[in-house]
């Protein structure tokens, strides 16, 4: 299934809208809670600050137009039973990621060739990229459903206004419908799902009322998956690397990029390495000169003159990373039984990757934690009646 132009997701939804739910961000864990919520009869509002679907899946087109690399997502794995399923169901093209040939270790002292490659496991990746995970779900939700470039402000509940001041406090009984601000246009819903990381929910969206300190506490304190790495993509003539048995993994202790792994596409085209240099508090983001040096003091001359060269330090992504996101390390709190029960007396949903005790920080885990607020949701929903004006998709 291809994906469609994403033209048809840009105009804001309707002045004073009432739905079933509205969902806060349109990575892979919103457009499943989208999805599934509507195949159970449900209306939904997916609102999502950037001007693309996909969130941490983030594939942009290599710059001759032959092929997409992933500045996000890359993975995934065997066992993961939501992510498989998934593909499977759309239709994604995906391939084995490459394992064989030597890798290599970097010190300070010079570059080591390994007997073997430690470094990586059997996996799959996205022919496509992982964005088309996302972008091919997105296809199949009604075109009225997502909105892009539409920055959720404030969430109220009982007709509080907008304007309505920061508040503290404990948990509350049930609070109502809430009211999803956006710009001068609100939405309102029975319940709201946070799909996003809560770090960045806390930082930006103003909640009425507050958040019990217990939860604010742990949303603040959750560090964002990616969110203070920089992924480094360098794409080359050819996959040189394997024709001397070399995997094209590599761990080092010298930097700026400390793991390394092949990201080619099938049959090794377009022949792509990629890295992770890890953002630390008031650290630039590596430069290319920086980068082609370490390529070339790993892989030879060769690797310093990559033909392309994409930097994405999530560091400065604002739709994911609040600021100081380099000093979250609290990674304890990923899938906290916090997140698993609904906030404002049951209407606020926690949905993204780091909200579940399953696989944090995959994709798996995003679909689980969607999987989770859907339950909820539809649980609470059939007790209800309907909000008037809310109409089946």
């Amino acid at each position: 299934m291809a994906s469609a132009p994403l033209d048809q997701y840009r105009s804001a939804p309707p002045q004073g809208s009432t739905v079933d739910a509205v969902v806060v961000g349109a990575g892979i864990a919103g457009l499943s809670t989208a999805r599934e919520l509507l195949e159970r009869g449900r209306s939904i509002t997916v609102l999502e600050r950037r001007d693309r679907v996909g969130g941490r899946l983030h594939s942009p087109r290599l710059g001759r137009g032959d092929g997409r690399v992933d500045l996000g997502a890359t993975w995934f794995w065997p066992g993961e039973s939501r992510v498989t399923a998934l593909v499977e169901r759309l239709g994604i093209a995906v391939h084995d990621q490459h394992l064989v040939g030597d890798a290599l270790y970097q010190a300070s002292t010079g570059v080591q060739r390994l007997d073997g490659n430690p470094l990586d496991v059997p996996s799959w990746r996205f022919t496509d990229g992982a964005a088309s995970l996302a972008e091919t779900l997105a296809t199949t939700l009604p075109a009225d459903v997502v909105h892009l470039g539409t920055t959720v402000e404030a969430i109220r509940a009982g007709g509080a206004p907008a304007t309505a001041p920061a508040g503290g406090g404990a948990e509350v009984g049930d609070v109502g419908p809430l009211t999803v601000h956006h710009g001068d246009c609100a939405v309102t819903a029975e319940h709201v799902v946070l799909a996003l990381p809560p770090a960045l929910a806390v930082a930006d969206i103003d909640l009425q009322p507050a958040l019990p300190e217990p939860v604010a506490g742990l949303a603040a304190a959750t560090p964002v998956w990616m969110g203070a790495t920089t992924k480094v993509v360098a794409r080359y003539e050819q996959p040189f690397w394997r024709h001397r048995g070399l995997s094209g993994s590599a761990v080092s202790h010298v930097g700026p990029m400390r793991e390394l792994h092949d990201m080619s596409g099938p049959d090794g085209d377009p022949a792509v390495l990629f890295g992770f240099a890890p953002g630390l508090t008031g650290a630039p983001t590596p430069d290319e000169a920086a980068i082609r040096r370490q390529l070339g003091d790993l892989f030879g001359p060769d690797g310093a003159e990559p033909i392309e060269l994409l930097i994405a330090d999530w560091r400065h992504e604002r739709a994911t990373s609040p600021d100081g996101v380099e000093a979250l390390g609290a990674y304890q709190t990923y899938g906290h039984e916090l997140y698993r029960r609904p906030a404002l007396g049951g209407r606020l949903h926690w949905a993204s990757t780091e909200t579940s005790p399953v696989a944090p920080g995959h994709i798996e885990g995003a679909l689980a934690a969607a999987e989770r607020a859907v339950a909820a949701i539809d649980t609470d929903l059939a007790d209800r009646p309907r909000p008037q004006g809310a109409t089946t998709p």
